[in-house]
């Protein structure tokens, strides 16, 4: 199993930034997909995940701001970060399976990338 995560970056408070996910060495269309992000100093928060025919649920006061979509046709599962806030700043990840809020570790997941940096500037 592989997931590369991309599009984190440096942005402003309120702005929006859009993650991609790129997976391969499993059947991702079948595969229920998340993301999950960890700040520095704190533990993991899981953010959002998708089923494979697209339903999705999300994590506490994520929804109001957070959308994640996935395109089967690319094995790709996208997280649209809307009004960002300095709280937001954290490494996401990618990850295979559905998430929790009682997660706490990646491991809990089947798989999981390397993440990607986001960080979000007052």
């Amino acid at each position: 199993v592989h997931l590369v995560e991309s599009g984190g970056g440096l942005v402003q408070y309120g702005g929006s930034l859009r993650l991609s996910c790129v997976a391969s060495g499993f059947t991702f269309s079948t595969s229920a997909m998340s993301w999950a992000r960890q700040a520095p100093g704190k533990g993991l928060e899981w953010v959002a995940s998708v089923f494979s025919d697209g339903r999705a649920w999300y994590g506490n006061s994520m929804k109001a701001r957070f959308v994640i979509s996935r395109d089967n046709t690319q094995n790709t599962v996208y997280l649209q970060m809307n009004s960002l806030k300095p709280e937001d700043t954290a490494v996401y990840h990618c990850a295979q399976g559905l998430g929790s809020t009682w997660y706490s570790q990646l491991s809990e997941f089947d798989a999981w990338g390397q993440g990607t940096q986001v960080t979000v500037s007052s």
